[in-house]
């Protein structure tokens, strides 16, 4: 525990120095409370260590678990919908996603509402989910699938409210977080090393970048059926 409480302040400090010595030597602004500064770069450094270590004992374990077992169930249509509810589900927790969520309300004037964004993600990178899952399952090139959404995310670029092709593409980063990749990444990981024919390290991943790409269009969508 040590050396990973080592690794976390190796990762944490020199963001935290190099932001600290350009304020106070280039723009020469003093902190505004330095007592305050000191005890959240203590409880930085403990919480992220407490959610890392968190991650690598429950989630990550837990999620290859159940990737492993899906199988079991010998229905892949029933296995894909249930990608689509782990990745659903996993997202509506996300924080970053939340916070993004705040602002577009926020910044539209309640124009776009907070649950209505989240839920719009959420049920995009769902379907990326799912679409992961079912490349893994019936051994589907990676290519056949990321090509065609690329195509249909440009199209929907095109015809979609400008205001929001930048809060999409924003969306689908925000997805991106400590709760979804830890999560989705071990289920695809763990069921892509249960299916016999299926190569982990071709099948497990690319998956994060389905989902992406599920929420923006859906995002997109949702800016056009708005626009209508």
């Amino acid at each position: 525990m040590l050396k990973d409480l080592l690794g976390t302040f190796k990762s944490l400090t020199p963001i935290v120095l190099g932001l600290l010595l350009f304020q106070l030597v280039i723009l020469r602004s003093p902190l505004d409370k330095p007592k305050s500064f000191v005890g959240g770069y203590f409880l930085s450094l403990v919480g992220l260590f407490l959610f890392l270590k968190g991650i690598s004992l429950c989630l990550i374990p837990l999620g290859e678990s159940v990737g492993a077992n899906l199988p079991v169930i010998d229905n892949k249509i029933l296995i894909v919908a249930i990608g689509f509810l782990l990745g659903y589900l996993s997202t509506l927790a996300e924080p970053a996603l939340h916070a993004l969520a705040m602002q577009a309300e926020e910044i539209s004037v309640g124009a776009l509402p907070k649950q209505v964004l989240i839920q719009a993600v959420a049920i995009g990178f769902g379907t990326g989910m799912g679409l992961g899952i079912a490349k893994i399952l019936f051994q589907i090139s990676s290519t056949r699938i990321i090509i065609p959404l690329l195509v249909v995310t440009i199209v929907l670029t095109y015809f979609a409210p400008e205001a929001i092709v930048g809060i999409a593409f924003d969306s689908a980063s925000a997805t991106t977080g400590p709760i979804n990749i830890p999560i989705n990444m071990a289920v695809a990981i763990g069921l892509s090393k249960a299916v016999a024919l299926s190569d982990p390290l071709l099948a497990g991943f690319g998956l994060v970048g389905l989902t992406s790409v599920g929420a923006a269009i859906s995002v997109l969508i949702m800016g056009i059926i708005v626009k209508m």
